[in-house]
């Protein structure tokens, strides 16, 4: 993103547009189109996310969680990945799903993980896929089916993700059907 359109956005923002305040946060948060600046990031998130902006709710859990910017907080991190995700927003369903699959913040509960993971995969979002693929492949907290596990994988693949595709690589060689 250049210059002129971060200013762009930030005028929006300013104005109100929830949305320009959450790619601005992203543009912060992430640090490629903006010198990386977390406060400022955090700073957006919260306003978009008072606003509504579900997405940025989610990022903002992820703030919370990782502790960097702000003190690490678990309980509300949760709190803000359960609202995203009850709302529609995927990320906040796979953020929170990765919290149960770990037992970070929460009680380790891998079915709980992957009634989450399945929600945001059947939405396509691949990263869940990937997530649900790892889970039937390990056979944690669920029968073990490395077929399952490779279809999922293969979904991943099929919409463009590099590390669906290795695991459908690396399950075809092992010779699953």
């Amino acid at each position: 993103m250049e210059e002129i359109e971060l200013n762009d956005l930030a005028k929006k923002c300013e104005d109100g547009d929830m949305d320009a305040c959450y790619a601005l946060g992203v543009a912060y948060n992430n640090g490629m189109e903006a010198a990386q600046d977390l406060r400022k990031a955090k700073e957006l998130f919260s306003k978009a996310c008072d606003s509504g902006h579900m997405g940025a709710c989610s990022y903002l859990g992820g703030l919370y969680i990782d502790g960097d910017v702000v003190k690490k907080d678990y309980p509300k991190g949760i709190e803000l990945f359960k609202r995203s995700c009850a709302a529609g927003e995927m990320l906040g369903c796979v953020c929170l799903g990765v919290l149960y699959k770990e037992g970070k913040g929460v009680k380790q509960d891998f079915q709980k993980a992957k009634e989450l993971f399945k929600k945001a995969c059947d939405a396509d979002n691949l990263g869940a896929c990937i997530n649900l693929g790892k889970l039937y492949e390990s056979g944690k907290g669920l029968r073990q089916d490395f077929q399952k596990a490779k279809e999922l994988f293969k979904k991943a693949c099929d919409g463009g993700n590099e590390v669906g595709c290795e695991n459908y690589k690396r399950l075809n060689e092992q010779g699953v059907k």
